[in-house]
C-alpha cells in the first residue's frame, strides 16, 4: 500500500508540473493528501494564494463551495475539484431562492456570509466574512442589524461580541453540531492538563467552555507559540495531523472522535491523479454570479483583517 502511495505521489506531481497545476488541500482533508498538496490551510487563504502564483491549473482538495472560492478569486486559472459529491451540508441549507425571500421580508440591512457558502449566495451578500474575521467584519458595518447566513453558530458567537443585532440563518455545520459540552467534559476528565481549543462553528454552550476560540489556521498558530504541551482540538479531527506535524513535541486530542466530516475524506490520491490526468472535475462560476460574489468577498478582503 505504501509504495502504491508512493508511485501514485510521484506520477501526480509529474502531471500536475505538466499541467502546470497547484495542488491545494484544506487542513481537514486526509495526511495523504495533505503531504500531496503544494499549499495546506484554510478555504480562503488557500485561494488569495493560488491566484498570486502563475499556475494555469488548480486542484482543490477540498468541497465544491472552496472551488468555487478559487473559481470567482482565480477567473482566468482551471479550477478542478477531484470528487464532484464532495460537498458541504451547511453550505446546501441556504439557497440563493431562500435568501432572497428572507431578504425581502426584513428590513434593509447588509448581509453577512460566511465564506462557506455557494456562489449564488455569495452573490446576494452584501460582504463575506471567515470564522477568524466575523466579529471585526461585523463590526465594520455602519448599520446596526446585520443578516448572517449560514452558520447560526457563527452568527451567535458573533453576536455576543459586537454591539449589533445579528438575524440568524438556522444553519449549521454538522460536525462541529456533534460535539456537546458532555464530550468536552469527559475530554477534559482524561487529559487535564490539556488546553481546550474550539471552533467557532461549535454550540455556544461548547465555546462557553473553551480555553481558547479560533478558527483553523488561529489554532495552528496558536497552539506553535503556546507554552502548553497538551491540546483537546474541538473541530474536525484531519486538523489534527498537520498540528502533530508541525509540534511534534506536543500531545494532541480530539474532543470527541464524532468530529469527522465524511466530504472531507473523499478525496483520494487516485481522485487526483485522475482529474489532472484528464482535466475532469472543472468547477467554473458563471460571470454573471462570479462579480457579485466577488464583490462581496471583495469588501472582506479591502478591510485587511
Amino acid at each position: 500500500m505504501a509504495s502504491h502511495q508512493t508511485s501514485l505521489h510521484v506520477e501526480i506531481k509529474a502531471l500536475a508540473k505538466k499541467r502546470n497545476a497547484l495542488i491545494l488541500a484544506h487542513n481537514y482533508q486526509p495526511p495523504a493528501i495533505q503531504d500531496l498538496a503544494d499549499l495546506c490551510g484554510d478555504s480562503l487563504e488557500l485561494s488569495r494564494k493560488a491566484a498570486e502564483t502563475d499556475a494555469d491549473v488548480i486542484v482543490f482538495c477540498g468541497v465544491h463551495f472552496m472551488a468555487e472560492t478559487a473559481s470567482i478569486l482565480c477567473p482566468q486559472k482551471t479550477v478542478l475539484l477531484p470528487r464532484h459529491d464532495a460537498g458541504c451540508l451547511m453550505a446546501d441549507m441556504i439557497t440563493a431562492e431562500a435568501l432572497k425571500i428572507r431578504i425581502e421580508s426584513l428590513p434593509p440591512m447588509p448581509v453577512v456570509t460566511y465564506v462557506n457558502s455557494t456562489a449564488d449566495v455569495k452573490a446576494l451578500s452584501t460582504i463575506c466574512c471567515t470564522s477568524a474575521n466575523v466579529v471585526q467584519v461585523v463590526n465594520s458595518l455602519a448599520a446596526d442589524e446585520v443578516l448572517m447566513t449560514p452558520d447560526r453558530n457563527l452568527a451567535m458567537y458573533a453576536a455576543a461580541r459586537t454591539g449589533k443585532k445579528v438575524h440568524l440563518w438556522d444553519g449549521y455545520c454538522p460536525t462541529h453540531e456533534w460535539l456537546t459540552p458532555d464530550d468536552v467534559h469527559k475530554a477534559r476528565a482524561a487529559h487535564p492538563d490539556a488546553v481546550f481549543v474550539a471552533h467557532p462553528e461549535c454550540r455556544p454552550d461548547v465555546l462557553a467552555l473553551a480555553d481558547v476560540i479560533a478558527s483553523t489556521s488561529g489554532m495552528l498558530r496558536h497552539v506553535a507559540r503556546a507554552a502548553e504541551k497538551s491540546f483537546i482540538v474541538g473541530t474536525e479531527m484531519g486538523l489534527l495531523y498537520p498540528m502533530q506535524k508541525a509540534n511534534p513535541d506536543k500531545h494532541f486530542f480530539p474532543a470527541s472522535p464524532k468530529m469527522v466530516c465524511a466530504n472531507m475524506k473523499r478525496i483520494r490520491l487516485e481522485d487526483v491523479h485522475r482529474s489532472l490526468e484528464r482535466m475532469s472535475g472543472e468547477v467554473k462560476v458563471p460571470e454573471e454570479i462570479r462579480l457579485p460574489a466577488l464583490r462581496a468577498v471583495r469588501a472582506m478582503i479591502d478591510l485587511n483583517l
